[in-house]
């Protein structure tokens, strides 16, 4: 009986070894093949960093202020830039690689770990110096076609946008996100106030997704005492290629649970029909949506979850039909 007994244990612990030694082949073999994978078992491609895409834009953003990080750019460095995104955006990464390189920007493969997704990202490598340059940063998806973008034209100004644009990102596959690399206040008189000006990276950036037919989205902040009685006021900016989906949206919205100012149907605080980005995208008959949120809509927490899913409902269409 005990013989029998010790014989069985043996097997037992035979088989919770080759268990254990199947489980582990995959990244075995991954790593033979020069792959990682992440916590969770999936593919993270050679030459890839793993970071968290939100905790990586807070990090970024954390460091703006007024009166300070922010250089405005001449006009070669604005269309160069712009122009390399357009060559990510056609494929020709080595390119585009070249481009940036020359105007002192980085172009990178990322995977974010909450997602398991790829991005190119496109950032200034002037961000970690004394005195960065403030132009800005780009995230875009490398496992679906681009189809549509959101923009943060205020981070830091408008607290909470830079985060609510990464849930945007995540909510429908190609998209692209623009971030502007510096307070709103950071440069002389309004030079760094990106969605009123025609000279800044951010601007060359987003005319060349309009250029392109690449609908976008753009996310703004308000002061509670802005707009009193509203969660959200929802514009087509100076436009009206976007004025179906700007309905959408604000259904959607509404179906959340939001109270929303719909500047198209009367008169709404902040309708952001001076917007720069809104201009140009209207000039190419490009769906544009300009959406305001409150602060409590911007806090983070199920709030921001719910702005995110009814805004993913407006992009996920835009995904559909690049």
């Amino acid at each position: 009986m005990r013989a029998n007994r010790s014989r069985i244990i043996t097997i037992a612990t035979i088989l919770l070894i080759v268990t254990g030694l199947a489980g582990a082949l995959p990244a075995v073999l991954n790593a033979t093949r020069g792959e990682a994978t992440d916590d969770a078992g999936r593919r993270v491609p050679k030459g890839a960093e793993q970071i968290d895409l939100a905790r990586a834009v807070t990090d970024y953003t954390s460091r703006f202020a007024p009166d300070r990080g922010y250089r405005p750019p001449g006009r070669a460095d604005r269309e160069a830039v712009a122009a390399a995104v357009g060559l990510l955006l056609d494929g020709h990464r080595t390119q585009a690689e070249q481009q940036l390189s020359q105007r002192d920007f980085t172009v990178r493969t990322v995977v974010d770990r909450a997602s398991g997704r790829r991005w190119a990202e496109v950032a200034d490598r002037t961000d970690d110096a004394v005195t960065p340059r403030g132009w800005g940063r780009v995230y875009l998806d490398l496992d679906h076609r681009p189809g549509w973008s959101v923009q943060v034209p205020h981070p830091v100004f408008d607290r909470g946008t830079e985060q609510l644009g990464v849930r945007v990102l995540h909510a429908a596959p190609g998209g692209i996100l623009v971030i502007a690399g510096a307070h709103r206040k950071a440069g002389p008189g309004n030079s760094a106030d990106v969605a009123h000006r025609h000279d800044t990276v951010f601007g060359a950036i987003c005319d060349e997704l309009a250029r392109r037919g690449i609908p976008g989205i753009q996310v703004h902040g308000f002061a509670a005492s802005s707009a009193p009685g509203y969660d959200a006021v929802a514009s087509t900016g100076a436009g009206s290629a976007g004025r179906h989906d700007g309905r959408r949206l604000a259904d959607a919205l509404r179906a959340h649970g939001f109270q929303v100012c719909r500047a198209w149907a009367r008169s709404c605080p902040l309708e952001g029909r001076e917007n720069v980005q809104g201009r140009v995208a209207d000039d190419d008959h490009v769906p544009f949506l300009h959406v305001e949120f409150s602060p409590a809509v911007r806090a983070g927490g199920r709030a921001t979850e719910r702005a995110a899913a009814a805004i993913g409902e407006i992009t996920r269409g835009w995904a559909k039909n690049p």
